[in-house]
């Protein structure tokens, strides 16, 4: 156990190891897309059983039953003893979720299981690399080492949120990346005559090779649309679920077109119209930024090569002078 930790300690080991751990994730990120596996049928699927579920519960109503989904994981055990949703209550996790792509009980629990666990996971990893891998590290004292150990309670804590939201993020940009051809391919089918919720699952069909995650919102759509008290709630849904400019705008225009009978394949037509300008402005903006971002590689990968380049040479040939004249030897 000695060794183990001397050969942890050794600086030299450490910075191999973390050269490995670069070169496999690099590795791992290239390779990602070859192993990467088409999830359209499994979340179609999802949306089907989420169909199923609603017709289950409009039939359960009219008896008088009501038809609950009942999470049984070790997670909700463990979050219902410890009464870790009234101790890390958090008023806006369902939506957090929703956004996310998570629904159900299951991902509550789970959020809330790793918010309590993921504090003392990252604290006991920091202090077990500052006290036991590497002690020497940056020279701390004691005491300070163990401020740096404390602060992994913190790290810890917010890491479950910032999950969420990068996945979130993600999400939204996958959405709104074909969200204005998916309102054209939608005003053509509501042009040719096809009612909306025949539109929007055929839409949903038509884009699931380039948003899957754009078809799962479409088809829950056509579902709530279905089967809920008031289409309204449906449209506010998915705008909550989305939380995407374009999306909100859109859902609003829906809504009212069915309140005051205005038509809708005008306000799909300004609609795609509007999503494709915010789609270029954020490429715009992304573009705008590239030279900003690409200064420091620039100066720390790219200029020492050309200098290389163009000074050697010049170099290469002085010391082959110097060399050469007896006078300076």
């Amino acid at each position: 156990m000695v060794d183990i930790v001397e050969l942890a300690a050794d600086p030299l080991n450490f910075l191999t190891a973390g050269v490995g751990v670069l070169t496999f994730c690099t590795v791992a990120t290239l390779a990602a897309p070859l192993a990467k596996r088409d999830t359209l049928g499994v979340r179609l699927k999802a949306v089907a059983n989420r169909r199923e579920e609603l017709k289950r519960r409009s039939r359960d109503a009219l008896k008088g039953k009501s038809l609950r989904q009942v999470d049984q994981t070790w997670y909700k055990k463990i979050v219902d003893k410890l009464q870790l949703s009234r101790l890390l209550e958090d008023p806006k996790v369902l939506d957090k979720l929703a956004e996310a792509g998570f629904r159900g009980p299951g991902p509550i629990s789970t959020f809330y299981f790793f918010r309590f666990v993921m504090p003392f996971v990252t604290a006991g990893l920091f202090a077990l690399f500052l006290f036991k891998i590497n002690p020497s590290f940056g020279g701390f004292s004691v005491n300070t080492r163990a401020a740096i150990s404390f602060l992994g309670f913190g790290v810890g804590f917010y890491a479950p949120n910032i999950y969420l939201s990068n996945q979130a993020q993600k999400r939204r940009q996958a959405i709104a990346q074909v969200f204005p051809d998916t309102l054209d391919l939608l005003l053509i089918c509501v042009e040719a005559g096809m009612s909306i919720e025949a539109a929007m699952q055929k839409v949903a069909q038509e884009i699931g090779s380039g948003s899957v995650e754009l078809a799962e919102e479409l088809s829950l759509l056509v579902a709530e649309l279905s089967y809920l008290p008031e289409r309204r709630q449906a449209y506010e849904g998915m705008s909550k679920r989305v939380n995407y400019p374009g999306v909100r705008s859109v859902m609003t225009a829906m809504i009212q077109s069915e309140r005051y009978g205005t038509p809708l394949g005008s306000a799909l037509r300004v609609m795609a119209k509007e999503n494709r300008d915010l789609r270029m402005a954020a490429a715009e903006k992304k573009a705008a930024a590239l030279p900003a971002q690409l200064t420091v590689p620039m100066i720390l990968f790219f200029l020492p090569v050309l200098f290389i380049v163009i000074l050697g040479p010049a170099a290469i040939r002085v010391t082959d002078i110097l060399s050469s004249t007896p006078a300076l030897k």
